[in-house]
């Protein structure tokens, strides 16, 4: 029934509709035929209506262009380098971005040079996984890692820049405000500060969060210490011994610095 109701209306509407449409197309044919009958301001409101309708010109589908990121006449052939590059075995690049650089550019052209270099990334990335398929070395691989710095150090330009305009705005250094806090464990961590409907003396879930480190742990904290230094003490000495044996095999190699 409800479904049979709505349609009843949608239809009524409809027809409503096609009424005054014949009419103000009636009116703007003949001039002469009587509008007592309907309201002034609908009959004006429907014959603009019209007559844009009628008078604007129709627009062709080549007018009309889809969102596209690349040069349209290359299409799949941007995640391939240039073909006057293939077969070579180094390809000429220059240095990465600075920090310095990227801190006199404006906001808009950091955003244009991140996609910029995104999609040098993935023409790089294809060029790898080409080369390990057909089992050659690549061209040049240090571009890849001069675009992943350039990446990484536009990031933090742009972090840079949202830290200053939030201390600026709200004194908060980070997005979402909160406190270095430390556990029943003694690891220390960064507790984002939340909402809550009651206070916190009243909220038990809350309360029972310990956010201190008891007396009988620290003795565990030094062991935990002495282990971690240990291990890296491990690590080198088993490190330094292996350079060892590989001089003595190879009296002519380079040790690298410590």
């Amino acid at each position: 029934m409800a479904a049979s109701s709505s349609l009843g209306r949608v239809f009524t509407l409809c027809r409503q509709f096609q009424n005054v449409l014949r009419l103000s197309v009636s009116k703007i044919q003949n001039p002469t035929v009587n509008s007592n009958k309907w309201p002034s301001h609908l009959f004006r409101e429907n014959t603009v209506l019209v007559q844009s309708f009628w008078s604007s010109p129709i627009q062709s589908v080549a007018q009309c262009r889809a969102l596209h990121t690349t040069i349209s006449r290359r299409g799949l052939d941007e995640f391939f380098d240039a073909p006057e590059n293939w077969g070579e075995t180094t390809v000429k690049s220059g240095a990465p971005w600075t920090a310095k650089q990227l801190r006199t550019k404006s906001s808009e052209d950091l955003h244009k040079l991140w996609y910029v270099l995104l999609k040098e990334k993935n023409m790089l990335l294809t060029l790898e996984q080409e080369s390990k398929r057909q089992r050659v070395s690549m061209p040049s691989p240090e571009r890849l890692r001069k675009i992943e710095r350039s990446m990484i150090r536009l990031e933090t330009v742009v972090n840079e820049r949202e830290t200053a305009l939030r201390l600026l705005q709200t004194g908060q250094e980070k997005g979402r405000p909160g406190d270095w806090r430390r556990n029943i464990f003694g690891y220390v961590y960064w507790y984002r500060f939340k909402e809550h409907p009651i206070p916190w003396y009243m909220n038990r879930r809350y309360k029972r969060r310990r956010f201190y480190t008891p007396s009988f742990v620290q003795p565990h904290i030094r062991l935990r210490i002495e282990k971690i230094l240990r291990e890296k003490a491990r690590k080198k000495n088993q490190r330094k011994e292996s350079m060892e044996k590989l001089q003595e095999k190879f009296p002519t190699m380079k040790v690298p610095a410590s």
